[in-house]
């Protein structure tokens, strides 16, 4: 980084003590409250649905209350973790003591390596790195961010396993990111082509490198915390098929019967070698108080990469999206900042492709495909892409984690899904201009539309769905009537 990027980030750091040390006593409570870290517990908000939160203010009319916004902190949970703590572990951590002026001057930069920082430096968590050194490999991470590790799925066969068939349709269609309550036990989820994908992905390592996967520094926590706590979901999920050593050195697959050794590798590639799954990572700026892109490993994207996003901020990686700037922008910030390690949430996007396209970036040749509309094309090349979505807060660095999997089913598996050959036609006919062109189906539609209308003629006649229903957002969404039977009829468990 050079000199004068340095000076810029510490001048962005010492604006924000300024303004912080000018603001009165009670809005100085109202900083700390925020953070978590005021005489009182903090209060932490519940998951709001952004459509509810549309602003037209414009973007510099924030600026000042990203800067002083910082998460709730959950460093109140030390407290419960001490308790099964060794003595030496205790000792290790310390009094718990906490200063807000030693904390609010102490704040890690933004490309600073933990690692080698002075152990009075913090996190903008609230968290002390002699704090974050003394807690060690593998925290008990349901504890700190009080998320509760998942059951586990003992009767799951990786061979038979099938995808829960999410259909996040909607309508009335609009720009929104329909947020909801992460289902927890289902944070990853594995399925039968877990071999075929791991394998799809390695090889996209291989040949195009950092334009999938990148960590930028300052990142080096927020990389190891996320590799922990996936090792620590996949063995509690799945323990018939992860195992972590005692001492926490080694990862055991027995899907692809390897042997991570974790110490050896950079944590996304722990990641690259045994979960199927996209990670991207954004860390607050102390400089704006804007979340960027710093680190991430992307082997689905279509459009984009890596490479074309790394180290930008949310607005201007969402730059494409229609109506971003003026219904979602200011609320996506302010939501970024203030979102707590306790209420991860899950949302899902989809499209119809031709084929199953995993990794498509700018100027790939698939792509021609959306030009035109091919008559030699048939039904049975047509897919659903749908990428369930994940986002949670890291409890110790504060990076804001983004994952999501690509889902791939045939356009055929409609036929008896109770109400979505409807839907999906209303979206596809009546949708805004705008968002149905940036979601790109029309080189599907010619096959698409007729199969659809098929198929919704089928389910009225045989008295699936109602003859005068009008479409509409499912009361189940994103799934349909009748989807556990047949999910689990497809599985055989």
């Amino acid at each position: 980084m050079s000199s004068s990027t340095v000076i810029w980030l510490a001048s962005g750091i010492i604006l924000s003590l300024i303004t912080f040390l000018a603001l009165n006593r009670s809005q100085k409570d109202v900083v700390l409250r925020r953070l978590g870290l005021g005489g009182r517990n903090a209060s932490r908000p519940s998951t709001p649905l952004l459509e509810k939160q549309v602003s037209s203010k414009p973007l510099a009319s924030s600026t000042t209350d990203l800067l002083l916004t910082l998460p709730p902190s959950p460093r109140g949970q030390l407290k419960i973790m001490m308790e099964k703590m060794s003595p030496a572990q205790r000792k290790a951590l310390g009094d718990l003591s906490f200063n807000t002026n030693t904390f609010t001057n102490s704040l890690l930069k933004f490309d600073e390596d933990y690692r080698t920082a002075d152990d009075s430096k913090y996190c903008y968590t609230g968290f002390s790195v002699k704090e974050i050194k003394a807690l060690g490999d593998f925290p008990d991470y349901s504890t700190l961010s009080e998320v509760p590790m998942p059951k586990p799925y003992l009767e799951f066969d990786i061979n038979k396993a099938k995808p829960r068939p999410y259909r996040p349709f909607r309508w009335a269609y609009h720009q929104t990111m329909s947020l909801t309550k992460l289902e927890t036990d289902w944070w990853l989820e594995l399925e039968s082509t877990y071999k075929q994908r791991i394998a799809q992905r390695k090889a996209l390592f291989a040949e195009h490198g950092s334009a999938v996967l990148q960590s930028l520094p300052g990142s080096e926590l927020a990389c190891k915390e996320l590799m922990e706590m996936v090792i620590q979901f996949l063995c509690a999920r799945y323990p018939q098929y992860f195992v972590l050593s005692a001492d926490k050195s080694r990862l055991e697959n027995k899907i692809l019967g390897t042997v991570s050794m974790i110490k050896e590798k950079h944590p996304l590639l722990i990641l690259l070698d045994n979960v199927p799954e996209d990670f991207g990572m954004v860390l607050r700026d102390p400089e704006s108080g804007y979340y960027a892109f710093r680190a991430g490993l992307i082997c689905s994207a279509l459009g984009w990469n890596v490479g074309s996003k790394i180290g930008m901020k949310l607005h201007e990686i969402h730059t494409p999206i229609p109506d971003y700037k003026e219904k979602m922008q200011f609320s996506m910030d302010r939501y970024f900042s203030k979102m707590p390690a306790n209420k991860p949430i899950q949302r899902g996007s989809w499209g119809l492709e031709v084929d199953q396209p995993l990794y498509m970036p700018p100027g790939d040749p698939h792509a021609s495909y959306r030009d035109s509309q091919d008559t030699t094309l048939t039904r049975d090349r047509i897919h659903l892409r749908v990428d369930w979505q994940t986002l949670r807060r890291l409890p110790l660095s504060g990076a804001v984690v983004f994952n999501f999997k690509a889902l791939f089913t045939p356009i055929e598996e409609f036929r008896d899904e109770p109400y979505v050959p409807s839907l999906i036609l209303k979206v596809l006919k009546e949708g805004k201009e705008n968002l149905m062109k940036y979601k790109n189906t029309w080189h599907t539609e010619h096959i698409v539309i007729p199969t659809l209308e098929e198929f919704a003629k089928e389910q009225i006649e045989k008295g699936l769905v109602e003859k005068d229903w009008e479409p509409k957002t499912l009361d189940d969404s994103p799934w349909f009537p009748g989807w556990q039977e047949k999910w689990h009829r497809q599985q055989g468990f």
